[in-house]
């Protein structure tokens, strides 16, 4: 592991160095791709269906031991992945936290279901050696991601992949062309519907609306078993595969197809990583970060040649695409 990383940290630095490219990208950050806010706490117990055990909102959001709805549905946990290690130097927190047990995530971080232990390693190293940051500044969960990686040792690496991709990807959003949303509010990194009399509707625009099914279940409760609904532009779907599976962008270029190396099923291919299904935020976040030189990974070199021409409506376009599809 320690050859590898010397390795592989040489090789993405190196690489990375020489691709400076001119983009057609906005000059910002597509808002609806990031989001802020905090969870309250509460002293009072709360319960999910189908679950057996009742927890606390300090609970729910422990960094060390977060709550665990749903034990049946995953494999017994690992150490780094149910408590994360408190005595590192930055502390790292419990993989569960964030990613859930069951590894689906939310819209602020990532689905790490599906992918194989190569691909899994390899974004840890370069989180590790500072490969991967973020567009906007105000993303911090980028910046703790890297010091976890730094904190962790290869054994906690290796237990983490093992465990995570021990588990297949499952349908988690649900994609719906609409011209018209709710209205929502960012909020601990994720776009909220607003209820009660904040409750309206309004275009969407060119944006893509990712938003919990049940608010109440993942934002409060951070249930594993509530999922998403990602709001498209009328003819997203169409013009994204168009693009991702033939290669054709919505001014009409030619670039390499997304299915040639992601798979026909875009299900991934080895190191190459499964994008079907995947958090269109979270696409577009990667994307966007690539074509900005804020994701340096090994890999990038081979990605920059196909995104450099893309522009927000083609990076839109591919992950209402992608989203849409069974994992």
């Amino acid at each position: 592991m320690n050859r590898l990383l010397a390795a592989t940290a040489a090789f993405a630095f190196g690489a990375a160095a020489g691709f400076a490219v001119a983009v057609q990208a906005a000059d910002e950050p597509p808002p609806w791709a990031y989001g802020f806010e905090g969870l309250s706490n509460s002293a009072t117990l709360y319960t999910l269906p189908g679950s057996k055990h009742s927890f606390t909102q300090s609970q729910i959001i422990n960094r060390y031991g977060p709550a665990g709805w749903f034990p049946e549905d995953h494999p017994i946990m690992p150490e780094i992945v149910a408590h994360g290690r408190e005595s590192a130097v930055p502390t790292v927190w419990a993989c569960s936290l964030c990613h859930y047990p069951n590894g689906k995530g939310r819209p602020e971080n990532a689905n790490i279901t599906g992918l194989s232990y190569e691909y899994f390693v390899r974004q840890l190293i370069d989180f590790r050696d500072g490969a991967r940051q973020t567009s906007d500044q105000r993303k911090f969960n980028t910046d703790l991601m890297a010091g976890f990686a730094r904190a962790m040792t290869d054994e906690e690496i290796t237990a983490a992949a093992k465990y995570f991709t021990s588990i297949p990807a499952t349908p988690w959003i649900s994609v719906v062309e609409r011209e018209t949303v709710p209205k929502t509010k960012a909020a601990g990194g994720m776009l909220l519907t607003r209820e009660g009399g904040e409750a309206d509707v309004e275009s969407i625009g060119e944006r893509i609306i990712e938003t919990p099914v049940n608010v109440r279940d993942t934002d409060l409760l951070r249930s594993p078993r509530s999922g998403f609904i990602a709001y498209v532009p009328p003819g997203s779907l169409k013009k994204g595969e168009a693009l991702v599976m033939n290669g054709v962008t919505a001014g009409g270029e030619r670039v390499i197809a997304c299915a040639i190396c992601h798979g026909p099923d875009l299900r991934g291919l080895g190191p190459v990583p499964i994008l079907a299904g995947r958090s269109p935020s979270y696409i577009v976040r990667q994307l966007y970060d690539m074509q900005h030189g804020k994701r340096n990974g090994v890999w990038t070199p081979l990605m920059i040649p196909v995104i450099a021409s893309l522009g927000p409506a083609d990076l839109l376009a591919a992950a209402a695409y992608l989203a849409s599809l069974r994992p």
